[in-house]
């Protein structure tokens, strides 16, 4: 399956706040989207952990 699941980790207090899932083929690097963590209160970079 192409098709992977993947977590979005904070990058100022490292807590996993999201899922979302990825293309492998086509998405080879790592994601990295613009999202609200609620613990820092405001709109962070999130980036994918393993």
């Amino acid at each position: 399956m192409a098709q992977e699941q993947v977590t979005l980790a904070c990058t100022e207090c490292q807590r996993r706040n999201y899922n979302s899932s990825k293309n492998k083929k086509n998405v080879t690097e790592r994601l990295e989207l613009k999202k609200y963590c609620k613990w820092c209160k405001k709109h962070v970079s999130h980036k994918e952990t393993k």
